[in-house]
């Protein structure tokens, strides 16, 4: 799965969660990336079917990296299940253990009565090496890459989509500002924030993620992106100085978030050119990776920031983002140096 979008990752632990839902499952599992979010929800839900609670006692048997090793983990792998039709084996933070590679022999050859699941937090297995090539061809490998960050607003649609819920794109966003594109954090505060909505919530709205994910769109780098877009000065000025005077404000992770926002319109003004002004929707969902409800912003956006300017606030960002971590900044602030980007970027 390494290069690939979230949406194969998804696909493949969606097919591994039904399947023990059935009751099938793999010898082996390597649920592995820097990612843990999909290893995590592959793990459990195998944990989860494959034994009944009666038979969890003597047949299952979880192991950490750092305290054991390969011939102990492979011992236990061969050794019959008590009053069940398998045992399960699961080995978590596999990267910590030293002899890890050496699991392949038993992976080569694993057993039919027994589940091993094989879970690497923030690693991969080499693929050029026994126990990778083993598991893919005896068992599952799944490989979660991290989600890029103009993937993050189309996963929260289709995560919480999964969870029976609607979310307003601009909430979605304001989530994405808080949480950036950790997944299991998301998924640890959204399971917060249902506890404390009204049973039978719909819709997910911006006012429950301000009070739920402890943040507020008045000092949200997403409100001053969209003002910037339309290029209303006073209020992206205001919002700037709101923004620089929160305590959790960071230069570097300020810019970065501008620096996003105009990679997309950059990319979109290339589009623009390159379809005579006329881009396909598909082209624009693949360039812009963002809500069809945002389209109108970047296609203004684009209109005020044409290639020429935007390639000037890409050099704008460039040089505040050296600032922002301390290099010739001089005596200001960094809630002044914010303010004054966004000056420059509004009279270009």
């Amino acid at each position: 799965m390494a290069g690939k979008g979230f949406a194969e990752t998804d696909g493949l632990c969606r097919k591994i969660v039904e399947d023990a839902q059935k009751g099938i499952f793999a010898p082996v599992y390597l649920l592995m990336g820097e990612e843990s979010f999909y290893p995590d929800r592959a793990c459990e839900a195998v944990m989860k079917y494959a034994l009944t609670d009666e038979e969890r006692d003597f047949n299952q048997t979880v192991f950490y990296g750092l305290d054991t090793d390969a011939d102990t983990v492979a011992t236990e792998c061969r050794t019959y299940p008590t009053f069940a039709d398998r045992r399960l084996v699961v080995l978590k933070e596999a990267q910590n253990m030293r002899s890890l590679e050496s699991l392949a022999a038993y992976c080569a050859q694993p057993s039919d009565c027994t589940v091993l699941v094989i879970v690497m937090h923030g690693a991969s297995a080499d693929k050029r090496k026994a126990l990778y090539k083993a598991c893919a061809k005896n068992g599952v490998v799944l490989e979660s890459a991290p989600v890029r960050d103009y993937e993050i607003d189309r996963w929260l649609l289709s995560y919480y989509r999964d969870l029976g819920l609607q979310i307003d794109p601009e909430a979605a966003v304001l989530i994405g500002e808080a949480a950036g594109t950790d997944l299991s954090r998301i998924a640890v505060e959204t399971d917060k924030m249902l506890k404390n909505l009204p049973e039978g919530t719909k819709k997910i709205e911006v006012k429950d993620v301000e009070a739920n994910f402890g943040m507020s769109r008045q000092y949200s780098v997403f409100e001053l992106t969209k003002e910037l877009s339309v290029k209303n000065a006073p209020k992206a000025l205001k919002i700037a100085a709101s923004i620089g005077t929160s305590p959790r404000f960071a230069m570097p992770m300020a810019v970065a978030a501008l620096y996003n926002h105009f990679s997309r319109i950059l990319k979109y003004d290339a589009l623009l050119q390159k379809s005579g002004g006329r881009p396909d929707p598909k082209d624009k969902a693949a360039v812009l990776g963002v809500s069809p409800y945002f389209y109108r912003e970047y296609e203004t956006a684009a209109r005020n920031y044409p290639l020429a300017k935007c390639l000037s606030v890409m050099a704008l960002l460039e040089e505040y983002d050296y600032k922002g971590k301390g290099g010739a900044s001089g005596e200001a602030s960094p809630d002044e140096l914010l303010i004054e980007l966004v000056s420059k970027i509004l009279n270009l």
